[in-house]
């Protein structure tokens, strides 16, 4: 049997004997009707494409599944596949015809995997943290600026609290939160529901006002090339003994934070300071605050670890005297899916090993996720309320 034919019946035999209780999903772009998720969380996915000879639907990461699916045409010019149950939270995918890759006309874009990818957000059933809710919210602003490290314009975005229009004369902690790779400034704007995370937990009073600003990861000096991390998924928290200046890091301390002090009503001293990041993010993220100290006090390393660590000898020693460090670093937070196997492993041995050294820190497991957008909306629901109390 052909298995475009054999997937095909699979799919109608799920749906036989039931009602269709499916529903567009909230990432579709306006009136489109498919993609669709039903109530058990699978997901009926169709695009038209009536000269195509074969359609694949590629979910990119686990959350729709490993490998590509293929899809059966109709009479109609459609071609249509429902998949098994999807992981809740938000998957990339797109579809291949004939070999070449192209997105979902139905669905919104994103930025991802270093291009705008399709994306469908599953519904995590009886959650409500990430989503808006009646609660004043806070502002999501772009800030441009002109990096002398680059010596180009770069965007970050910036989130404001709710109050901070109304109260001119209070002046906020800031978060430095960044990306992994393929994604940019955008990614926890958009994909990581970030300021509906902020506003609900300064609602609940779980979590301090606070400004959070967001930057793309990627910088070259002139004359060089930056890598642009290609696919969605970056390194894991690179760590050792790392201690090279990157031009990111440059940008971060000679520019972004300058810029961001100047133009914001920030407190700027290294207790209202903090930076996590996700995946590439969270390498970027222990690097630059392990190298100044003298300017952070939180961190924050999600889908990341320090790997192969030496008290005694990583990012320059300066854990080597844990009295001190732990003094300085109010928080060392550590998150990460349970499906994350290689890297649960990796981030309690890292943990383990900073215990005995006498060094603290916080390791926070999200349920059943992988490396994907719904661990580090837990993340980041988990580490905000520790920071700045």
């Amino acid at each position: 049997m052909n298995r475009a034919i054999a997937v095909a019946l699979f799919s109608c035999l799920l749906c036989l004997g039931q009602a269709d209780d499916s529903t567009p999903a909230s990432s579709n772009v306006r009136g489109a009707q498919y993609p669709r998720v039903h109530s058990d969380l699978r997901v009926t996915f169709r695009l038209k494409a009536p000269d195509a000879k074969m359609v694949k639907l590629h979910p990119a990461g686990d959350g729709l599944g490993k490998a590509d699916v293929e899809m059966m045409k109709g009479a109609d010019g459609f071609w249509t596949v429902t998949t098994g149950p999807a992981a809740p939270g938000f998957h990339y995918y797109w579809f291949n015809v004939d070999g070449a890759d192209v997105n979902d006309p139905g669905s919104e874009t994103f930025f991802g995997w270093a291009k705008q990818s399709s994306g469908i957000e599953i519904p995590e059933k009886g959650v409500d943290y990430y989503l808006p809710k009646d609660v004043p919210h806070g502002d999501l602003r772009a800030h441009w600026y002109l990096s002398k490290t680059t010596g180009l314009w770069r965007r970050a975005y910036v989130y404001t609290p709710p109050d901070y229009d109304r109260s001119a004369r209070v002046r906020y902690p800031v978060l430095y939160l960044q990306h992994g790779a393929g994604e940019d400034e955008r990614g926890w704007g958009i994909q990581g529901k970030m300021n509906f995370i902020m506003d609900n937990l300064i609602a609940e009073k779980k979590a301090k006002p606070m400004i959070v600003v967001m930057d793309c990861g990627y910088a070259s000096r002139p004359g060089e090339q930056a890598t642009q991390g290609g696919g969605g998924r970056g390194a894991s928290g690179r760590g050792g003994g790392q201690n090279v200046v990157t031009a990111f890091e440059d940008v971060v301390m000679k520019d972004l934070i300058p810029s961001i002090d100047t133009s914001y009503r920030t407190l700027t001293d290294r207790e209202h300071r903090a930076m996590a990041g996700l995946s590439m993010g969270s390498g970027q993220a222990l690097q630059i605050t392990m190298r100044h100290l003298d300017r952070f006090s939180y961190i924050g390393a999600f889908s990341g670890t320090i790997r192969n660590v030496d008290p005694k000898t990583t990012y320059g020693g300066v854990m080597a005297d844990a009295a001190a460090f732990n003094k300085k670093v109010h928080l060392l937070f550590f998150g990460l899916g349970t499906a994350e196997d290689a890297l649960m492993k990796t981030t309690h041995e890292t943990h383990d090993t900073l215990e005995k050294a006498g060094i603290h820190s916080v390791v926070y497991e999200s349920p059943g996720t992988a490396h994907e957008w719904l661990t580090w909306r837990r993340d980041l629901n988990e580490f905000a309320p520790r920071l700045f109390q």
